[in-house]
């Protein structure tokens, strides 16, 4: 029997604020205002919310850390391992596929530039999606024509570099050294701080156009690494007990403040908005990790409902994202959200609901289910 460690609660509770961030993010996505003529880069409100998923990233290196080091001592063999990761992440990658599949039957069965697709791609892209097999751009399974490795619901591609991480960090992570383990992390974060530099953002790793595989991989594999290195030196040492609710508020409000922030200097200088999404996934984050980390638990239900709905929120909202991009005329856009956010609104309430019937529903009584036939 392997044993339990103690719930780390805060971190479920801000990756369900992160999960809100998310859908904030997505709830402008659609308008994009580009900061400079020609420049190809675009902001918004909650300019950099994308960043969540880098956060979600180094949250999952750490609790993984955390909770499975020690476990292969106890008997962990990989086939477990996997299976519990199975059990964890895949029921809500299949629900969201399908309810990607519905979002996109209303909306006519059409690509982003009006074509009509046919059931068969339509049906290859529903089992490529459930099986977590990646699109490529121009294969017949990418039914909207954006290039997008899950075409009927976008975010699966955080799932599917996560997925490797877990499989990266079974097979060679957990047996490396701290300090090898610390080198991985520090020459991603290298090859990371380029493409950030560069770029002038880190949205990257949604599709395999322009390398994308790679930079999604190394997009993946810093805060994940990092998040381990944190778990090994976490463990075993003395906790400094931090206040549960003053922790909570201010992770939360310094999570949401940073990322709300608009593109920082000029199109032609992308170095400076670049340099500040680097601190925010090295520094800030890691920090925020580390005080959520040493915070007693607390009976606290609103907090609780955060961290329970966060990873349903992010798997199923994204459909109904693309309901409300194809009522605003995505991709030929020529409204703002003053004057639809009543739409925007419903769009976001809509989510939200959907993530929680999905979680009590299904996801919550599936996972009852499969963890007992483990047993």
């Amino acid at each position: 029997m392997l044993k339990e460690k103690e719930h780390l609660q805060l971190l479920d509770a801000l990756r369900g604020v992160a999960a809100l961030i998310v859908l904030w993010y997505h709830c402008y996505e659609g308008f994009g205002y580009e900061v400079a003529a020609g420049s190809g880069i675009y902001t918004q409100p909650c300019d950099h919310g994308y960043l969540a998923v880098d956060f979600f990233f180094l949250l999952s290196g750490f609790v993984i850390g955390y909770a499975y080091d020690d476990r292969w001592k106890q008997g962990l063999t990989f086939g477990k391992f996997a299976l519990r990761r199975l059990i964890r992440l895949h029921p809500m990658v299949i629900i969201g596929t399908l309810i990607g599949v519905v979002a996109f039957a209303i909306q006519g069965c059409v690509d982003w530039g009006g074509n009509s697709i046919s059931g068969s791609w339509i049906a290859l892209a529903t089992v490529m999606g459930m099986l977590m097999l990646p699109c490529w751009p121009g294969f017949g399974g990418d039914v909207r024509a954006n290039g997008e490795m899950y075409p009927l619901n976008g975010p699966v591609w955080s799932l599917f570099f996560e997925y490797i991480g877990n499989i990266l960090y079974a097979v060679a992570l957990r047996r490396m050294s701290t300090r090898w383990l610390t080198a991985v992390a520090a020459l991603s974060g290298i090859a990371l701080g380029y493409i950030t530099l560069t770029q002038g953002y880190l949205g990257v790793g949604w599709s395999f156009v322009d390398n994308g595989f790679v930079l999604g991989l190394v997009r993946m594999l810093f805060p994940y690494s990092l998040g381990m290195v944190m778990a090994r030196h976490f463990v075993g040492r003395e906790r400094h007990q931090v206040n549960y609710t003053q922790a909570f508020v201010a992770c939360s409000l310094v999570l949401v403040a940073l990322l709300s922030l608009p593109f920082i200097g000029q199109a032609t200088h992308p170095w400076q908005n670049g340099l500040f999404v680097m601190v925010l996934v090295a520094v800030v984050f890691p920090l925020i990790v580390w005080t959520a980390a040493h915070a007693g638990t607390a009976p606290n239900r609103a907090a609780k409902l955060l961290g329970d709905i966060s990873y349903p929120l992010y798997a199923v909202h994204y459909p109904v994202m693309y309901l409300f991009y194809a009522n605003i005329g995505f991709p030929d856009v020529k409204c703002t959200m003053a004057d639809v956010w009543p739409m925007g609104v419903a769009a976001a309430a809509v989510s939200l609901v959907l993530a929680y019937l999905s979680l009590r529903l299904y996801d919550l009584p599936v996972r009852r289910y499969l963890l007992s036939k483990m047993k």
